[in-house]
C-alpha cells in the first residue's frame, strides 16, 4: 500500500535511451535534416544519408572522404494534458489517502467531529477529483539516435549504421465506480469498511516499442539519359522490444516497466531503400521507403491485456533547391506511419529552409505537420558549425500544439 504512482514520459524515454544507447524521432534521427521541418529525402548529405534516404550515399562530391556520425540524438515529449503534474498530483492524494486509513481508528469512522473521520473524508474527495481529471489524459514521447560510418567511392559506396527508435504512450482507464465508491466515502467514511482499496479498478497503461536497426548500405549513381540518378538499399537486422505495462493506478511505480514480467522482444529482417535524381544544378528530387516488410509483433498479455506493435513500410518523397548558399526543401509522406493498434497512424508534411552565411555557419528552421491530426505540428530550427570543415556539430530544437517540445544534437567527422 506504499507504492507511489509517479510516471513521468520524460524519465521513461530517457531510461530506454539508457538503457539500449540509442534510440528515433520518425524512422530516423538526424539533427540537421529535425531541424528542417523533419526533411531530408532529397536535401540531406552523402554522410547522413544512410540514416534518412541510403540513395545520398551515392552523391558524394569529389573532396569528400570517410564521414563518421558518433552520434547523432533526439527526443520529443507531448503532453497536452499536463499529466506530468497531475500524475504527481495523484501520487500526493492517494499516499495521502492511504495514510488517512492507516492512521484512523474504528471509533473515528462513526465520529464526524474526530479529525481522523475528517482527514478520511477529505483524502477521499481530493482522490476522486484527481481520478476525474485524469479520464481520457494520455501523454507520449519519442526518442532516437543513430551512428554511422560512410565511405564514397566511384564505383560502389558502403555505409554502416546503427539506428534506433524509441516511442511511449502513458494513459489511464478510470473506473467510474472508483469515483462512486471515494464520494461514498467522502460523505461517509464508514464506507471504506467494506473495501479494500487495493481492489479498485482503475489502471494505468504505459505502451513502449523501441526497434533498432544494424545494416550496411550500399548506394551507385547512374547517368540515365543525361540525369543522374543515384540507387541505395540497406538491408538491416532488425530487433525490437515491447513493453506493455498494466497495473492497478495505485500500485502504478515507473521502475517497473524494465521488468521481464511486461517486456519481450523479436529479431526479424527488413530493408530500407531510396532513389535521387539530380536535375540541373539546383534542384533535387528523392524518394525513399524505410522498412519495406511487414511486421506485425504482439506485446506481452498483462492483467488480460495485449496490444500489437506495426512495423510497416514507410514511402517519403522529397524535393530540394539548393545553391552555396540557401536550401529549400519539403518532404511529404506517402504512407502511413504506424505503430501501436491501439493508437491512430500519422503521416507527415514537412517543409525547411536552410542559410549558410559563412563556411562554417548553417541557421535552419522548418514545419511538420501531420495531415491525420493525430501527432502535434511542429516549428523547428537549428544551428550548424563546421570549423575546418572536418567536425560539424549540429544542433537543433522543436516547439509545438498540445505542450509538444524536442532537441537533437549531432556529432559527425569527416577524414
Amino acid at each position: 500500500m506504499k507504492k507511489v504512482f509517479k510516471f513521468s514520459v520524460v524519465s521513461i524515454a530517457v531510461s530506454f535511451f539508457a538503457a539500449h544507447q540509442a534510440s528515433a524521432a520518425n524512422t530516423w534521427t538526424e539533427a540537421r535534416s529535425d531541424a528542417m521541418g523533419g526533411t531530408g529525402v532529397a536535401a540531406g548529405s552523402y554522410g547522413s544519408g544512410v540514416l534518412i534516404n541510403p540513395a545520398l550515399l551515392a552523391k558524394a562530391k569529389p573532396d569528400d572522404g570517410i564521414t563518421v556520425i558518433l552520434p547523432s540524438i533526439g527526443a520529443q515529449i507531448s503532453d497536452k494534458d499536463n499529466l506530468r503534474d497531475k500524475i504527481d498530483d495523484v501520487s500526493d492524494d492517494i499516499n495521502r489517502y492511504r495514510s488517512s486509513l492507516d492512521d484512523i481508528n474504528l471509533f473515528d469512522l462513526f465520529n464526524p467531529t474526530s479529525s481522523g473521520y475528517k482527514q478520511v473524508s477529505s483524502a477521499a474527495g481530493d482522490l476522486a477529483s484527481q481520478l476525474e481529471s485524469l479520464k481520457g489524459k494520455t501523454a507520449s514521447g519519442k526518442a532516437g539516435g543513430g551512428i554511422a560510418v560512410s565511405i564514397p567511392n566511384d564505383t560502389l559506396s558502403v555505409a554502416f549504421v546503427a539506428k534506433a527508435n524509441a516511442r511511449a504512450r502513458v494513459s489511464s482507464y478510470i473506473d467510474q465506480g472508483d469515483i462512486d465508491m471515494l464520494r461514498a466515502v467522502e460523505k461517509t467514511p464508514a464506507t471504506i469498511l467494506g473495501v479494500d482499496p487495493d481492489n479498485l479498478k482503475s489502471k494505468g497503461f504505459g505502451r513502449a516499442a523501441i526497434v533498432s536497426d544494424y545494416g550496411v548500405a550500399l548506394a551507385r549513381q547512374f547517368d540515365i539519359s543525361g540525369v543522374p540518378v543515384s540507387v541505395g538499399i540497406t538491408p538491416k537486422l532488425q530487433k525490437t522490444w515491447l513493453y506493455n505495462y498494466t497495473v492497478s493506478i495505485y500500485n502504478f511505480n515507473s521502475d517497473d516497466i524494465n521488468s521481464s514480467r511486461y517486456r519481450n522482444d523479436d529479431t526479424g529482417f527488413n530493408v530500407d531503400a531510396g532513389l535521387a535524381a539530380d536535375f540541373g544544378e539546383n534542384w533535387t528530387v528523392g524518394l525513399t521507403g524505410q522498412n519495406l516488410f511487414s511486421r506485425d509483433i504482439d506485446t506481452k498479455e498483462v492483467d488480460g491485456v495485449r496490444d500489437t506493435y506495426q512495423i510497416s513500410p514507410v514511402v517519403t518523397a522529397g524535393v530540394a533547391w539548393h545553391t552555396s548558399l540557401v536550401t529549400l526543401t519539403a518532404d511529404g509522406d506517402l504512407t502511413e506511419t504506424k505503430g501501436f493498434k491501439s493508437e491512430e497512424n500519422s503521416q507527415y508534411v514537412g517543409v525547411g529552409a536552410e542559410v549558410t552565411p559563412l563556411s562554417w555557419l548553417a541557421v535552419r528552421a522548418g514545419y511538420r505537420a501531420d495531415v491525420k491530426n493525430n501527432d502535434s505540428n511542429v516549428f523547428t530550427a537549428g544551428v550548424g558549425f563546421a570549423p575546418f570543415n572536418t567536425v560539424h556539430v549540429d544542433l537543433m530544437g522543436l516547439y509545438g500544439e498540445d505542450e509538444t517540445w524536442g532537441a537533437g544534437a549531432q556529432l559527425s567527422v569527416a577524414f
